[in-house]
Parts: C-alpha cells; sequence; structure tokens
C-alpha cells in the first residue's frame, strides 16, 4: 500500500451517529405507525417539548456525528 492511502479503521464518530440516527427513526415511524401523519406533524409543531421532537434533534445530532466521522484525517508527522 502507498502511504498516501489513508485507512479508516474503527470510527467512533460514524458508529455513535449512526446509532443516534437509527434510535431516533425507530421512535419515529413507530409514532407514524400508532399516531399516523396528522398527529405526529401537530406534535412537532407545537409549543409542546415533545417525544417526536427529541426524535427529531437524534437524527439532526447524528447526522452531525456521521458528518464528523467523514472528515478528512491527517496524520501527524
Amino acid at each position: 500500500m502507498s502511504h498516501e492511502y489513508y485507512r479508516r479503521g474503527k470510527n467512533w464518530f460514524t458508529a455513535i451517529g449512526l446509532l443516534f440516527c437509527v434510535m431516533g427513526g425507530i421512535v419515529l415511524i413507530q409514532q407514524l405507525l400508532i399516531w399516523g401523519i396528522d398527529f405526529v406533524e401537530d406534535f412537532l409543531f407545537n409549543a409542546e417539548f415533545t417525544n417526536e421532537k427529541v426524535s427529531v434533534a437524534m437524527l439532526c445530532f447524528g447526522i452531525f456525528m456521521i458528518a464528523l466521522g467523514f472528515r478528512k484525517h491527517e496524520e501527524k508527522r
């Protein structure tokens, strides 16, 4: 292998980001199946602190962590 090739190996940020995305997605899909689109939409856009808003925040945080995991890695010289 050349010295320019970067082997990603185990990436902690991507793993945690994927975990947050999966958990947030499961909760949103569960709420959609139980309550339907209209109720979930009402819960997302009201002024109260609801489970659906936490799930959306978990998805956003997961995407942020995945983006951190895919940043360029520069080895120290």
